[in-house]
């Protein structure tokens, strides 16, 4: 008998359902840390060339002021979404004088905590807003928390699909249903997520001096003159190492509904934490936090993936969620490709794509709390370990080894590789799965085993591979013309930037920061956002 995931496929694949699979949509956004040819954290601020961080679409900046944050627009076409995100690359570099991009997900070297500055909007309240978040997210977890890089990746099935698989289950096409096979999805992202730092993990190994700002304590060896890394680790920003909330294990969110999932995470944004609490909120008139709760706003959650909706204006991300359910996932767990002048390549997103279409296919039962722990411990192997040949998971009760495992998974990507080279008429898929399958077979094939093998056969440390990277990207991204985006466009939105700035900052002169921290909180408490709208914040 035919398994519901071989059906689901062979629907997909007749003749009048094909070309479905040219619509799904995705987005990269990268982020990257300023350095000085030194391999230090830069110490200036954002360019103001590149326009205003704040209200940029493009060209931002995460948590640190130092830590930049490249967005791709939605497209349909990786092709496309690479030039965007090259051309972005290339604007970048041309305003950064002598500066670079550093090309690791780990930092380079970090000296003195008051190095690392929070990333700065502005004078208007939704920018003053921002930094304090970071701000608290400092005094929670630590400075160098901040300056971790990772690539998200934003991927969102087609309506066209969605039809498909209601009509296959005799449904009506309702938001309820599409919300509930994404939530299908992150389940069963959730059981497998380990598959993306295993071939895709590029972070086993840290500058030495990182230690000195972590309460983490794990073995490690060293190399060099200041590196030390895990033999078989993959992924050390996904480790404790990197910027996970301990306390939010208590809440124990879960992934079985879209009400469940909200409900939860609204829960974690009014439970006070009587750690956060000893921080205070404010030192006299000085803010340190937006609040003490769990989380001082849903953003600050930690997960490997995240169920959106585009909110609209005055709208916290729970609250577009329940008003029209899920638009798309994030996938927060890829960290930066070193071997890529943009930290992620056309092959890594084809086989996210087919990933995710795998988690989206197969059948998702619920998870409960102690699943999920199971899947946690899973991934955290495989973060510490994932290198290692005699490695096993957690399958049910059973400890299953990881090669074992990825058989299994591999043989069903390589029927959906097929779809996808039959809606696209080539096969790169195919053989970006035959690719990725090597590394089944030798794990030393993955990113991190081939960041590992250039750091100990030549006895580099960390921060002169990434300088010797970060230099040649600078020297390729400059060289190349624009391909995607013209300098006049990049022009229009540096001014529009800058002018929706100045414009948020000129209209809240007249109210005060803390009226209007209390007009947001009250309205993120309702289960809508209200019509008196105020910006959401992230």
């Amino acid at each position: 008998m035919q398994s519901q995931f071989a059906t689901s496929v062979a629907l997909l694949a007749t003749a009048e359902n094909i070309g479905t699979l040219r619509d799904i949509q995705r987005g990269v956004e990268r982020e990257a840390l300023r350095i000085t040819t030194q391999a230090k954290l830069a110490p200036s601020p954002h360019p103001l060339a590149l326009g205003a961080a704040l209200t940029h679409p493009l060209i931002t900046t995460d948590y640190a002021e130092t830590l930049m944050e490249f967005i791709t627009p939605v497209s349909t076409d990786i092709a496309i979404t690479l030039q965007q995100l090259e051309d972005i690359h290339t604007v970048t570099y041309q305003h950064l004088a002598d500066e670079l991009l550093w090309p690791l997900s780990m930092p380079c070297f970090v000296g003195e905590e008051s190095d690392i500055v929070v990333a700065q909007y502005g004078q208007s309240h939704s920018g003053k807003m921002k930094t304090l978040y970071r701000q608290g997210l400092t005094h929670r977890y630590g400075g160098a928390m901040q300056i971790i890089a990772g690539v998200h990746y934003n991927f969102s099935v087609p309506d066209s699909v969605w039809e498909i698989l209601a009509e296959q289950e005799q449904v009506a096409l309702t938001s309820d249903f599409v919300s509930a096979k994404y939530f299908g999805l992150i389940r069963n992202y959730k059981r497998i997520c380990w598959v993306i730092p295993y071939l895709f993990g590029a972070s086993p190994a840290i500058c030495k001096s990182f230690l000195r700002h972590t309460e983490g304590n794990m073995d490690f060896s060293e190399t060099g003159k200041g590196t030390v890394y895990r033999p078989y680790g993959t992924s050390l920003r996904m480790s404790d190492l990197g910027y996970t909330n301990k306390e939010q294990a208590d809440l124990k969110i879960t992934y079985n509904s879209l009400n469940e999932y909200v409900a939860g995470l609204r829960r974690a944004i009014s439970t006070p934490s009587t750690a956060f609490a000893k921080i205070g909120v404010k030192d006299g008139d000085t803010y340190r936090q937006l609040n003490a709760n769990i989380l001082q706003i849903e953003n600050e959650f930690y997960s490997p993936i995240r169920p959106k909706r585009v909110a609209r204006a005055g709208e916290t991300p729970t609250q577009a969620l329940a008003r029209a359910g899920v638009e798309y996932i994030e996938v927060r767990a890829l960290d930066v490709n070193p071997f890529s002048n943009v930290g992620i390549t056309a092959a890594q997103m084809r086989f996210l794509d087919m990933l995710l279409m795998y988690c989206v296919l197969k059948p998702s039962p619920t998870m409960d709390w102690d699943a999920q722990v199971v899947a946690d411990k899973n991934f955290n192997r495989v973060v510490m370990d994932g290198r290692n040949p005699r490695l096993t998971l957690l399958d049910g009760d059973y400890e299953r080894p990881i090669a074992d495992w990825l058989e299994d998974i591999f043989a069903d990507l390589q029927s959906l590789a097929k779809l996808f080279d039959q809606a696209h008429a080539t096969d790169d898929y195919t053989k970006t799965v035959a690719d990725q399958y090597r590394a089944v077979l030798n794990p030393e094939l993955t990113l991190s085993g081939q960041f590992m093998a250039q750091l100990l056969e030549q006895g580099l440390d960390n921060s002169e591979v990434g300088m010797r990277l970060a230099q040649a990207y600078k020297a390729q991204l400059l060289e190349r013309p624009l391909q995607y985006f013209t300098e006049a466009e990049f022009e229009r939105l540096r001014e529009a930037s800058l002018d929706a700035q100045l414009q948020r900052e000129q209209q809240d002169e007249l109210t005060s920061f803390s009226d209007f921290l209390t007009e947001y909180f009250a309205s993120a408490a309702q289960s809508a956002a209200p019509q008196a709208q105020t910006d959401e914040m992230a």
